[in-house]
């Protein structure tokens, strides 16, 4: 089980504010004349979005705001994990998020408002490995992170201080990497 209240303890500053990255679930490439941003999951991405739709479900991580890429294979994961979110989660398509940079994402992300204290991005890879790495300064799972972020994968950071605006590298833990094989 996913403990974040260890993180919130942690004597290196106070974390109060939580950041899940999920990369999409595994997309179809079965027809190539279509464009990236169309691309929708693949049957495996399908089953990866339902273990991770679990894994939210039994840790009980329901985020306060879900950012979402305009992308297909995005609203699809989307689709199959929104139920696992409960019904506080408000969420926004925001067109910045398709493949986008760290650099992008953590501005999205400095854009919260104050009262957010938990955000989902759900995008695309190479920036939200990065931004990831970006922000996590430490966590057990950050040599594997660092690695590889496979689709359907989810870190979860506790980040320290309390506004958004002031959001920096290295103001992270990751407290949490999985995966979707390692779920099944």
């Amino acid at each position: 089980m996913l403990d974040l209240t260890s993180a919130f303890a942690c004597g290196h500053g106070l974390f109060v504010r939580t950041v899940f990255l999920l990369r999409h679930a595994k997309s179809s490439w079965s027809d190539p004349a279509l464009p990236d941003e169309e691309r929708p999951l693949a049957p495996r991405g399908e089953r990866a979005a339902r273990s991770i739709a679990a894994y939210l479900r039994r840790e009980k991580l329901r985020p306060d705001r879900v950012l979402c890429s305009p992308s297909v294979r995005t609203r699809q994961t989307l689709a199959a994990i929104e139920p696992s979110l409960g019904k506080g989660s408000s969420v926004e398509f925001v067109p910045e998020l398709y493949a986008a940079s760290a650099d992008v994402l953590l501005e999205q992300l400095r854009l919260l408002p104050g009262s957010v204290e938990s955000v989902m991005v759900i995008g695309h890879n190479p920036g939200l490995h990065d931004l990831a790495l970006a922000l996590a300064s430490r966590g057990k799972d950050l040599p594997r992170l660092a690695v590889k972020y496979p689709t359907g994968a989810l870190a979860t950071l506790a980040v320290r201080g309390d506004a958004w605006t002031a959001l920096d590298h290295g103001d992270a833990e990751l407290v949490g990497f999985v995966v979707p094989r390692e779920l099944d």
